[in-house]
């Protein structure tokens, strides 16, 4: 059997989203159904639909949210019908080479769910789950290990962020940089991975958080999440960033924008011995450049990081508890909250470097 909900499908790379009906079957053997409550508009949406991420098309995008069981398949039983859930888009295998390694963000399997069937439109068309989870729908049929519990007394709607943002960011600082207590940090991009970086540097103890954005509107966005200090993007950003700091430059650099010209400038602006995390998904055509003396002279540190290199089963009882300690605030994350006919707009606002989270609230 099916069921008709609603959802906001890619029908091509490049194309606007639809919000349309769809017909979602119900769960097959290991495979659980969610009402969801909330999804994030995150900027990985946006890479998908303009091709900077391939994944088979036409799809349902969204992979940041939380919800409730509104069903199971059989052989599930960690869950039940009504349990709190957040949705992880990167299940591990448990067995290719990283998933042994212990590094289960780089799972090789992770993403095989994406080329199933999902659904289908209204005149037989099959749809994909964009990255495994459909999050942009009213309901979801995903695998069971796509399904997280959620920690007791967490709001359901903000718990949508936990699913992307905040371990993203969070891990970012904890897993990736290790940033230590008293070191200074900069944070490139205040979006809403960039705010969940700047709390958890602030949990994390820095004593100095200087957030960098193109817009100076997000100045107290960035300051309400713990920044003691905000610089507008420009040529002279690096030089900027080593004058709030003893001319040396911070400890630590989070890029959380995908840009060249980002990436670049967060390098420059460690001290030298400093380490650079780069969170942002950017395009073939980013290309960022360094000479081999400057490499041996600063001897800094430039690394990736897929997912803040988390490992969510593990790490989501940890944040749980720093949102109940009051640590951790995921509403500040959050500039709006909008329909699902209103993503395209939460696109073009991504795009001009407006706000934080869009939250879908179903």
């Amino acid at each position: 059997m099916t069921r008709t909900v609603r959802a906001a499908v890619l029908p091509a790379v490049g194309a606007p989203l639809t919000v349309t009906e769809i017909d979602l079957p119900d769960p097959g053997p290991g495979q659980v159904r969610v009402r969801l409550a909330a999804a994030g508009v995150c900027h990985s949406d946006l890479s998908l639909s303009d091709g900077t991420m391939r994944v088979p098309v036409p799809a349902v995008l969204g992979h940041e949210g939380a919800g409730t069981v509104a069903a199971v398949g059989e052989g599930v039983t960690r869950l039940s019908p009504g349990d709190p859930v957040v949705l992880n888009w990167a299940p591990s295998c448990g067995s290719c080479h990283a998933c042994t390694l212990g590094e289960v963000w780089l799972c090789a399997n992770a993403l095989n769910g994406s080329a199933d069937v999902h659904a289908r439109t209204a005149d037989g068309t099959d749809l994909h789950p964009g990255l495994n989870v459909a999050a942009f729908a009213e309901e979801t049929v995903v695998a069971e290990s796509c399904v997280l519990p959620l920690p007791a007394d967490i709001p359901l709607t903000d718990a949508a962020l936990l699913g992307c943002a905040v371990l993203t960011g969070y891990g970012a600082v904890h897993h990736s940089a290790r940033v230590r207590q008293g070191e200074s940090v900069a944070v490139f991009g205040v979006g809403g991975v960039g705010l969940a970086t700047v709390q958890a540097a602030r949990i994390a103890g820095a004593s100095r958080i200087v957030a960098v954005d193109v817009s100076a509107e997000k100045e107290g966005l960035a300051r309400a999440a713990g920044a003691t200090d905000y610089v507008v993007a420009s040529d002279t950003t690096p030089r900027a960033i080593r004058a709030l700091t003893g001319k040396q430059g911070v400890d630590v650099a989070v890029e959380c924008v995908g840009r060249a010209v980002s990436i670049r400038a967060a390098w420059e602006s460690t001290r030298r011995g400093g380490r650079t995390t780069v969170v942002g998904i950017g395009g073939k055509s980013e290309l960022v450049t360094f000479n081999a003396l400057e490499l041996f002279h600063w001897g800094r540190t430039l690394s990736g990081c897929v997912y803040g290199n988390s490992d969510p089963a593990r790490d989501l009882p940890l944040l749980a508890e720093h949102v109940r300690a009051g640590r951790l605030d995921l509403t500040a994350l959050v500039t709006e909250r909008i329909a699902l006919e209103d993503i395209p707009v939460a696109f073009e606002n991504m795009l001009a470097g407006k706000g934080g989270r869009a939250l879908v609230v179903f």
